[in-house]
């Protein structure tokens, strides 16, 4: 079974493909924002870093990931797919990764120097800059921080369910690894100060980006929706997406 889960996800890689000059020249510009429909289900999903459940493999990917600093570097790209049912907001990253590393182990230590993906949410499109952060290494140990304004933060610690799996071989640059999952559940209720409805009602809208970075070996900066800033900033929530939850 294993063996399946890891085929299936390396085909979502190359279907991803890698990102093209031309798509970040397109995506940079000045232009509509990324948007993504977030397909309602009903049935569970075991949270195992295997993506195995059919809700998983019928979702559709958000699009490729965007590298808007980018300089110098093989840019590996990564695969996203969200989720959401009357309790959680699903995510599942699928990261191609040639060299897979992570230190960090304790929950609010800088995971983002490992091989990191993260989810960043503004759940009341009425107050854009009350967001939240969640940051999360191959380990599955994550840093959460509330932003009630872009500039500050405050602790914050959602219950989440994390789980990560690896094609490869962490912390040993002397291969070649494939890629690494990490599937997430979220719960609503952890943005119950801020989000108008938790859970979401259909049609809801919510601002929200996908993010991945770190690591030792080859680090690059990508996104979902590109920050059209000049440095590195993923604190830039008027350039996060917008997905609708849908039913």
């Amino acid at each position: 079974m294993k063996r399946y889960s890891c085929l299936f996800a390396f085909l979502i890689l190359l279907a991803c493909g890698s990102c093209s000059k031309q798509s970040e020249d397109q995506a940079l510009s000045l232009g509509p924002k990324k948007q993504y429909e977030i397909k309602y289900i009903d049935s569970s999903i075991l949270i195992d870093g295997r993506l195995n459940e059919v809700a998983w493999k019928s979702a559709d990917p958000v699009g490729e990931f965007q590298f808007p600093w980018w300089k110098e570097g093989k840019k590996e790209g990564t695969a996203a797919k969200m989720l959401w049912d009357d309790n959680y907001l699903y995510v599942s990253f699928v990261c191609q990764d040639e060299h897979i590393w992570a230190e960090h182990e304790e929950r609010d230590s800088p995971v983002y120097r490992d091989d990191c993906v993260e989810v960043f949410i503004s759940p009341n499109p009425d107050s854009l800059n009350q967001y939240y952060n969640v940051e999360m290494n191959v380990k599955g140990v994550s840093l959460d921080f509330y932003h009630a304004n872009v500039g500050s933060k405050e602790p914050w610690d959602p219950e989440l369910r994390i789980a990560t799996s690896i094609e490869g071989t962490l912390n040993d640059d002397s291969d070649v690894d494939r890629f690494w999952i990490l599937e997430v559940a979220i719960p609503f209720e952890a943005y119950s100060n801020v989000a108008k409805n938790t859970p979401p009602l259909a049609g809801n809208e919510w601002r929200l980006n996908l993010n991945r970075l770190g690591g030792q070996t080859n680090p690059q900066h990508s996104q979902w929706s590109p920050s059209r800033t000049a440095e590195v900033s993923f604190h830039a929530p008027e350039f996060f997406g917008e997905v609708i939850f849908v039913k």
